[in-house]
């Protein structure tokens, strides 16, 4: 009982984030860039939403689920980024113990929903693709609103049964965190409970949450691939695979850093490989989704001209 006494004693009740780098020189230059992507990625996921909602055209499937993914990686770059950037800009590397505990729930809970909602959207190309003719009748309004709900809920369920697990460990051996945000991986290191079973938790819920979506995708794409073999004209293949390739860049940029992240063993990861993934996931790809899907499509870039000349039009009546 002594023991545990002093156990709850030296109970941690906030974490120390070790942050990307401790060079001072650095510090105001990563601020700028940070600063930078986080707008870029504001801008770009709301500007989709508020596209996708305002023009008629857009109301389909997969505009539907863009407009959810956007509003995803809008919150999940969220709920890392303002952090990280008051950090580099204060130096103040301090994160309460319920900060960090609600800044794992959000950013697993979007992560998670974002995985689903890319499965989502590669069964809505299979059926675009493979069955043209009955699309309409396979995609409705119900089966989308069924899909993005599903992804939300396993989204918060996984990211609480992951949370409450983690956050249920004792922390006395340290409240170092080496990292930039609070992630799972870095707090199982300095916990001083036995995290056996956590691991299996977590385990069981990646194979769920990461590898069945995946599964989902790579099973609609083999179709996808064997449809677009079978069109005989080129015309007709280059445009069922365009329809695909902003859907599988996002895929391949989401599900390669993640599994690269979270399915090594713990003995094989490298703090500042690690550190470069994460920023990648956290911040770089809710700032290319958008660019990735409205780059590379002509419906989204006619909505924007459409908006850019409805703002001219009204400013010169103004005028």
């Amino acid at each position: 009982s002594q023991m545990t006494f002093m156990e709850n004693l030296s109970e941690v009740n906030e974490f120390i984030l070790v942050g990307l780098t401790d060079a001072p020189e650095l510090q105001i230059p990563l601020f700028i860039m940070f600063t930078l992507i986080y707008l870029i990625t504001l801008v770009g996921n709301l500007g989709i939403i508020v596209l996708i909602s305002s023009d008629s055209h857009l109301h389909t499937p997969m505009y539907f689920f863009l407009s959810n993914l956007s509003l995803v990686d809008f919150g999940y770059s969220s709920a890392v980024t303002p952090k990280v950037m008051v950090g580099l800009l204060t130096g103040d590397k301090v994160i309460s113990y319920n900060g960090c505990a609600t800044q794992i729930f959000f950013f697993v809970s979007f992560a998670t929903v974002e995985s689903f909602l890319l499965a989502s959207m590669s069964y809505d190309r299979h059926a675009a693709v493979c069955k043209p003719l009955h699309y309409t009748t396979t995609m409705t309004s119900t089966v989308c609103a069924h899909l993005a709900s599903g992804a939300y809920i396993c989204g918060f369920l996984n990211s609480s049964i992951v949370t409450g697990d983690t956050f249920s460990l004792s922390f006395c051996r340290s409240n170092v965190v080496h990292h930039f945000f609070c992630d799972i991986p870095p707090l199982l290191v300095i916990t001083c409970s036995d995290i056996h079973s956590t691991e299996i938790v977590i385990f069981i819920l990646g194979i769920f949450t990461v590898f069945f979506p995946f599964l989902v995708i790579l099973t609609s794409y083999l179709f996808i691939f064997i449809a677009i073999l079978r069109i005989h004209s080129a015309e007709g293949c280059q445009k069922a695979f365009s329809t695909c390739t902003s859907h599988l860049t996002a895929v391949s940029i989401f599900y390669g850093t993640i599994i690269f992240m979270y399915f090594q063993p713990s003995s094989s990861h490298s703090m500042d490989t690690d550190k470069m993934a994460s920023v990648f996931y956290t911040m770089v790809i809710p700032m290319l989704n958008p660019l990735v899907y409205s780059l590379r499509n002509k419906d989204v870039k006619t909505a924007f001209q459409k908006v850019i000349k409805y703002l001219e039009t009204n400013f010169t009546a103004l005028k």
